[in-house]
């Protein structure tokens, strides 16, 4: 999997709101009301991760969850991150 430039990285980010990329990876954070909230959609990301072969770099404290997306093989963020990332975001939504 091919690292993307800034450049690149940037020009998609405008299609995921909430997310940036800082320290060579997307990132984004979220708030829920509680930690059963919180928990309750990590496991299904992780379902998603795992069916996608690409887990993410997280972490969690009673009702925030920050997430980081780089893909270690490469270095850097591929496509594979935004893949993920809108994954992520459409299981977030779906609450």
């Amino acid at each position: 999997m091919k690292k993307l430039s800034e450049k690149e990285i940037n020009e998609k980010l405008e299609s995921l709101e909430g997310w940036s990329y800082t320290d060579n990876a997307l990132q984004t954070s979220f708030e829920f009301e509680n930690f059963k909230e919180a928990f309750t959609l990590m496991t299904r990301i992780a379902f998603e991760a795992e069916a996608q072969q690409h887990h993410p770099d997280w972490n969690n404290v009673y009702n925030q969850l920050e997430i980081s997306l780089s893909t270690h093989d490469a270095g850097g963020v591929t496509e594979k991150d935004f893949k993920l990332a809108k994954a992520i975001e459409g299981i977030v939504n779906a609450e």
